[in-house]
C-alpha cells in the first residue's frame, strides 16, 4: 500500500464492518433459546467477505462485485502469502444466499453455526497477520 489516506480509510471501513458482523454473530450465538443460526451464519460469511475485501483494498488488487469467498481468496493468493486455503472459506459461501432468503435449504444447527464462527475468526486472524496494526 502506498500510504494514500483514502485507501487507509477504505481499509479501516471494511475492517470495522467485518468486526461488527463477527461481533453480531458471536452475540447472537449466546442466546439461550431459539438462536437464529441462519443469521449467525450470514454474519459469519459477511465478516469473512469483508476481511478479504479489506486485504484486497490494502494490497490494491481490483476485485469484482461478488460474495464468493473462493474468488476473493484466489485473487489474494496470487499476490501475497495468505494463510488460508479454499477449504477454510468455501463452506461459508452458501450462507450469503441460503441464510438470507427462504427456500428449500437444509436447516442450520448450533454446531454448524459455531463452525461458521470458527471459520470467520480464522479469516480475521489471517487478515490481521497481513494488515498493519493501525488498520485493524
Amino acid at each position: 500500500m502506498n500510504g494514500q489516506p483514502e485507501i487507509t480509510a477504505i481499509v479501516r471501513g471494511w475492517v470495522e464492518k467485518a468486526e461488527n458482523d463477527l461481533r453480531t454473530a458471536e452475540y447472537v450465538m449466546g442466546m439461550e433459546q431459539d438462536c437464529p443460526t441462519d443469521t449467525v451464519c450470514f454474519h459469519c460469511q459477511q465478516s469473512a467477505e469483508k476481511y478479504l475485501k479489506a486485504l484486497l483494498v490494502y494490497r490494491e488488487i481490483a476485485f469484482p462485485k461478488t460474495h464468493d469467498l473462493v474468488v476473493l481468496v484466489n485473487l489474494l493468493s496470487k499476490e501475497c502469502e495468505l494463510d488460508l486455503n479454499i477449504e477454510d472459506v468455501q463452506p461459508l459461501n452458501r450462507y450469503s444466499v441460503e441464510a438470507r432468503y427462504p427456500g428449500d435449504w437444509d436447516p442450520i444447527d448450533m454446531p454448524e453455526a459455531q463452525e461458521a464462527a470458527r471459520m470467520a475468526r480464522g479469516v480475521r486472524d489471517a487478515a490481521w497477520r497481513l494488515l498493519p496494526e493501525e488498520l485493524r
